[in-house]
């Protein structure tokens, strides 16, 4: 228990030092992030870079969890707009999430079917109760649904209210979500448990059961989101004033035709240096997905000067490059800037954070957060990285129009994962990933699924 003589000690110590006192009004009026901001790197970053893909606006996933979604699109809209000769161009960020929310359901109502013999306080059950239709996802989870769905562009299924802001369509998916486990698995122990099920007539009836719970659930989407549109008339004017009209194409066919990689030839490289965890081992997370039987979300772990070096190389080249993150350490929204050292909490604080990457990983202090674009790198003299140039999903009244200068140490702290063609690789990864060998199964719960 805390006493009173371990009150009076703690009370004496901070009175001892005047710095304490100072600190504490100067806090208790301000921001600590305006306290302990480090001025000199604030202002002594250059945000100017040797290599600059972007010239377009930056997009706004606003008050939803789309970020990977948005990176992801992000990622193909630069050869797109290529293609189809004009600055600024979008994918329909409304027409994933639609498809995402009915596949992440249906997703969850499988895994409470396998996990129908287990109590419902199980941790596995437990963890996927308690977020069963999150907004967050992976980038394997994203070419699932291009490789099934295709795309389309932003005019042919815009944004709305729910899109833009989807705590209340959350709400009403969890509800039904949870109340569907609750059907399912009640269903499966009256007909006898998961062994039943191999009677096809029981498979059949639990079938039916979870496609009525997917039914509703397609209700309260189309709702929320509109209706994801089967085709649609694609046509549009580029930046030389001509004019183009293709026709009507389905989702499929304007993939096919503007996204012009095999994006299952992309690996999600990690950089998870916990003492558990290989380099040169693929790894992957329990019941983490979205589409049954697509692409599996499968990382393979590397140290971290491959991911830096391999997208340096890839900007270099001319390609953008998708990323996870732990956004809020270190960062300012308002300046767009990721320092590893810009806040000085430790003197701001008189204490000491001495935890390695591993560290925060393993004790919760860190994981990822965010998924954004790399479109810039600045490289000197040696041929090293010294910082990036990001496009961020946040709108463009913040930072350099909602573009954000990250520096190479901030890079090796706190960016977890990047997706890149397997061809990047080093020649040793590259066999670990292509071979027999299968991934290293994590717990549902563990850090490397969280941006999802």
């Amino acid at each position: 228990m805390i006493s009173a003589d371990n009150l009076a000690a703690f009370q004496e110590d901070f009175a001892s030092n005047p710095v304490n006192r100072l600190m504490q009004n100067a806090v208790t009026e301000s921001p600590i992030k305006k306290v302990a901001m480090d001025r000199d790197i604030a202002v002594g970053i250059d945000k100017t870079v040797s290599h600059r893909l972007d010239d377009w606006k930056v997009s706004n996933q606003k008050k939803s969890g789309r970020c990977w979604l948005f990176a992801g699109l992000n990622t193909l809209r630069y050869e797109a707009a290529k293609k189809l000769n004009v600055k600024d161009f979008e994918f329909s960020q409304n027409y994933m999430l639609f498809w995402d929310k009915l596949e992440k359901s249906n997703y969850f109502l499988e895994s409470m079917i396998d996990l129908a013999d287990a109590d419902a306080d199980d941790r596995t059950v437990h963890h996927l109760l308690s977020d069963p239709i999150g907004d967050g996802g992976q980038w394997n989870m994203f070419v699932a649904l291009i490789n099934k769905y295709g795309a389309v562009p932003k005019s042919a299924m815009p944004e709305t209210n729910s899109s833009s802001s989807t705590p209340s369509l959350n709400e009403a998916l969890e509800s039904l979500l949870r109340q569907g486990a609750q059907t399912l698995r009640q269903l499966v122990a009256s007909l006898g448990g998961l062994v039943a099920l191999d009677q096809k007539s029981n498979k059949e009836k639990v079938d039916a059961a979870k496609n009525d719970i997917l039914n509703d659930i397609y209700r309260v989407l189309a709702i929320h989101l509109g209706n994801p549109p089967a085709d649609f008339e694609w046509e549009w004017q580029d930046k030389d004033k001509n004019f183009t009209r293709k026709g009507r194409m389905t989702p499929q066919e304007f993939a096919a035709e503007y996204i012009d990689v095999n994006l299952s030839d992309y690996v999600c490289l990690v950089n998870d240096p916990r003492p558990s965890s290989e380099y040169g081992k693929k790894y992957t997370v329990d019941r983490l997905g979205n589409v049954v039987g697509g692409d599996p979300v499968i990382y393979l772990n590397a140290p971290i000067e491959v991911l830096k070096n391999a997208v340096k190389d890839i900007i270099v080249d001319g390609e953008p490059v998708w990323f996870g993150c732990d956004t809020n350490k270190q960062s300012s929204r308002e300046l767009g800037i990721w320092d590893a050292k810009l806040f000085d909490y430790e003197s701001a604080y008189d204490v000491e954070f001495t935890q390695s990457k591993a560290d925060r990983l393993i004790y919760g202090d860190s994981l990822m957060t965010h998924a954004m674009v790399f479109v810039g790198v600045d490289v000197d003299d040696d041929g090293n990285a010294r910082r990036f140039r990001v496009e961020n999903s946040w709108g463009d009244k913040i930072a350099d129009q909602g573009f954000f200068t990250m520096n190479a140490g901030w890079f090796d702290e706190y960016v977890f994962e990047v997706a890149v063609h397997k061809d990047r690789l080093p020649e040793d990864l590259r066999a670990a990933y292509e071979s027999d060998e299968a991934p290293i199964v994590l717990p549902a719960w563990d850090p490397m699924g969280a941006l999802a």
